[in-house]
């Protein structure tokens, strides 16, 4: 069977990427890194207690964004257990990270984000293919009526001015779903960690700096962090091609052929924290950071043997597509980025 084809190929991908020691952890990286944007974070805060009232406080936002961003996707690693051998480890590595010091729900998002890797760009199933914002599948389009409908049509325009508000709606999220959501475990400790977090930075911010500067500086801060992390997470799948929730794919073409990789550099490695090779992070999510550019010659050498595609490009090339598949979502276009294996695997 044709399916069966690829699930062999996939176990001996596997293999061979085990035997190349490319699952193998990298302890003094993360330490390292870890430690780092830490340091820089209490740093910041140090900062804006010197330097009082000044405009200059908005530098420090931004550097303080940058660093909330970094350690963002340090937890994001850590929750797939990228960081250390021990689970333990790696969760309470994640929990900490969200809630403590970026601000966000660690339950929340683990949930959502298991969803995601294994249904990607699925309608009804894939929980980052929903918005009550934008519509990203031309099902979610269906569902528009007047302004909303009107305004889809021109939503790949508005989508990169967008990112400069994802953070406040993942904080937002984060205590909508400690305070209200279901299955949230260890609900007391998030509303301890995320309370310390958000409530304790503001309170820190209004006392030291005047009320006006207070604001601003959190505008700059949260801003950066949402526009950075919203950056380096969409185009690794938006435009690319969707799937009926009733499709049933193989996983090694599911998670290649849903996935887009960026190309850059080490800028665009530094501002995707490693998520620049999602491809191979969506087919080996247990892999560390550093490992990824190597797992990437071997999924690619797979990829040509088996005539699977395998999409690459530069972060521009990314988001003109993002743009011109906003727009024609929004025009209920159903066939430009339907995925061409859907006839074969329909359910």
């Amino acid at each position: 069977m044709l399916g069966e084809k690829y699930t062999e190929a996939f176990h001996r991908l596997a293999a061979e990427v085990n035997a190349a020691g490319l699952m193998r952890r990298r302890h003094g990286y993360y330490w390292f890194q870890i430690l780092f944007w830490i340091v820089v974070t209490a740093g910041v805060l140090v900062g804006v207690a010197v330097l009082g009232d000044s405009w200059l406080q908005l530098l420090l936002a931004a550097v303080m964004g940058l660093a909330m961003a970094q350690l963002g996707f340090l937890g994001h690693e850590a929750a797939h257990r990228q960081v250390f051998q021990s689970d333990r480890w790696n969760e309470w590595t994640a929990r900490i990270i969200a809630g403590l010091v970026t601000g966000l729900s660690y339950g929340w998002w683990i949930g959502k984000h298991n969803r995601h890797h294994a249904n990607p760009n699925k309608e009804r199933e894939d929980p980052d293919s929903e918005s009550g914002v934008l519509s990203f599948t031309p099902e979610g389009t269906d569902r528009r009526t007047g302004l909303a409908a009107k305004l889809a049509r021109f939503q790949g325009y508005y989508f990169p001015p967008l990112l400069l508000f994802e953070g406040f709606s993942l904080h937002v999220d984060s205590v909508r779903n400690i305070l209200f959501g279901k299955n949230v475990h260890v609900r007391w400790l998030e509303v301890v960690f995320t309370g310390i977090r958000l409530i304790g930075f503001v309170a820190f911010l209004f006392l030291m700096l005047p009320p006006l500067l207070a604001a601003g500086f959190i505008l700059v801060q949260v801003g950066v962090f949402g526009f950075l992390l919203g950056g380096a997470f969409s185009p690794n799948h938006i435009g690319m091609p969707t799937v009926p929730h009733d499709a049933d794919i193989d996983f090694l073409r599911r998670q290649v052929v849903m996935s887009r990789n960026v190309r850059g550099g080490p800028v665009v490695h530094f501002l995707m924290g490693g998520l620049e090779y999602q491809i191979e992070h969506h087919l080996f999510p247990r892999v560390p950071r550093p490992n990824l550019p190597g797992v990437q010659s071997i999924v690619r050498r797979y990829c040509r043997e088996y005539g699977i595609r395998y999409t690459e490009t530069t972060l521009g090339e990314a988001f003109r597509t993002i743009i011109a598949y906003l727009n024609q979502v929004g025009l209920k276009n159903r066939d430009a980025y339907r995925c061409p294996l859907v006839q074969v695997y329909r359910g």
